[in-house]
């Protein structure tokens, strides 16, 4: 099994790279499983539920979370605290 980790995916820039990069990253390395550290993803501090959506629609399969997490208001709504059961 291959596992791409993505790390500290950090504001505006780190999720357009997400977005465009990680569907083709996945595909170049053939990685089973995708890890994407979303900590920082709203603009540095915290990740949002609609933020975590999106990683997740660009094919990461869980995202993991740290110190900043709880940044944003709506983090406890956020779909990154689950692991999606989508087969690749």
């Amino acid at each position: 099994m291959k596992i791409l980790f993505v790390a500290d995916v950090f504001g505006a820039p780190g999720r357009r790279a997400v977005e465009t990069r990680l569907p083709s990253l996945r595909e170049e390395l053939g990685a089973d499983f995708c890890i994407v550290n979303g900590e920082n993803a709203a603009a540095g501090r915290g990740i949002t539920a609609k933020l975590a959506d999106k990683i997740l629609a660009s094919g990461a399969d869980v995202i993991t979370l740290g110190n900043w997490t709880w940044g944003q208001s709506d983090a406890h709504r956020a779909s990154a605290l689950r692991c999606t059961t989508a087969s690749r």
